[in-house]
């Protein structure tokens, strides 16, 4: 079995207030879309995680690392990630990407590698 080769869908928020790039990753479009015009709908449903994520000022598409309470205040006003959540949801734009599928060893104990295991 190959590893990635994966969709991932997330909404990309770039701030107002800040030069930051702010992103929430979803489960799925589907209820992205039904959510917007249908609240009813559980965001449980809708997003990975509560998780506010951030790319330092590189765009959406630059390494990520959670975003900070302070980041979030300075952006949302509010230091609390599932309120930014919704505010990101609310205002950000939808971008679906595919990681590529990786190749390469998976396990060195099998096969060819095992008698190289003790040499080094």
């Amino acid at each position: 079995m190959t590893r990635g080769d994966v969709n991932h869908v997330k909404v990309h928020y770039r701030g107002d207030n800040t030069d930051e790039d702010f992103l929430v990753f979803l489960d799925s479009v589907e209820d992205y879309k039904k959510w917007q015009t249908d609240r009813s709908v559980p965001l449980a449903q809708v997003v990975s995680s509560f998780k506010v994520f951030t790319t330092h000022r590189h765009g959406a598409q630059g390494l990520l690392g959670g975003a900070s309470k302070a980041m979030l205040e300075n952006e949302f006003g509010t230091s609390k990630e599932d309120e930014a959540v919704l505010k990101i949801l609310e205002k950000g734009s939808l971008q679906e990407f595919e990681m590529a599928e990786r190749q390469g060893r998976r396990n060195d104990s099998n096969g060819e590698f095992v008698g190289m295991m003790g040499k080094r």
